[in-house]
């Protein structure tokens, strides 16, 4: 997503500012893709834009304001792939059709899934307004699970997570049940990408898409 809204009503000067900054994230995917985000450097940046780095600063003003932009997009750009993805649907179980989605947006940019899914950044802290955008996805993913039948009588585990999940599901009034499937679709289909993604699969011999497949169709009972 460009930075600065409407180009067609912003100054000369708003556009110079939006175009700078989105040649830095550009080049930010490309030195993460390379080291990884814990290694971001803006003054790495700025040499490759032939900047100073003080110049760079007057765009972002710190590598953290960096790095929650390009989480705030990626955020952005899964919850606009899951619109899609519903919106083409048909008659396909909505859970199904989000995890279909996650897995082949994450397969187009690895990079932007590890920056959301992956190891955090050391030293970096989200402000809270990226808790809010994080949880649209977590709504649709809710919306899905509650839109199955329930799967069995209600565990242990469903009266543990049903107090924590009103903070985690950020209040959906999604029963037990479709909690535990939810998070159970979370940590597990998370679990096979984030292994596949990193090539820990490579080698042994079976199709991950299969394994991916074989998974979701458990979730789906």
């Amino acid at each position: 997503m460009a930075d600065g809204g409407d180009t067609g009503t912003q100054t000369p000067r708003e556009r110079y500012r939006a175009q700078v900054r989105a040649e830095v994230k550009k080049h930010a995917w490309e030195q993460m893709a390379v080291a990884g985000a814990s290694a971001l450097s803006l003054n790495a940046i700025a040499k490759q834009m032939g900047m100073s780095g003080p110049a760079l600063y007057r765009y972002f003003a710190s590598r953290d304001e960096l790095i929650t932009e390009l989480i705030r997009d990626a955020y952005r750009s899964l919850a606009d792939t899951f619109r899609a993805a519903s919106e083409t649907a048909g008659s396909e179980p909505g859970l199904a059709v989000l995890a279909h989605a996650l897995r082949g947006w994450a397969l187009a940019d690895p990079q932007r899934y590890f920056l959301l899914y992956g190891t955090p950044v050391p030293g970096y802290h989200a402000p809270d307004d990226i808790t809010a955008i994080a949880s649209e996805n977590m709504v649709m993913m809710l919306d899905a699970c509650v839109a199955l039948p329930a799967d069995g009588p209600v565990t242990s585990f469903d009266s543990h997570i049903e107090g924590l999940g009103r903070r985690w599901a950020d209040g959906h009034s999604a029963p037990p049940a479709a909690l535990r499937r939810a998070l159970a679709f979370w940590t597990r289909l998370h679990g096979v990408l984030s292994l596949e993604l990193a090539g820990h699969f490579e080698g042994m011999g079976f199709d991950p898409a299969l394994l991916f497949a074989a998974e979701l169709d458990d979730l789906l009972g």
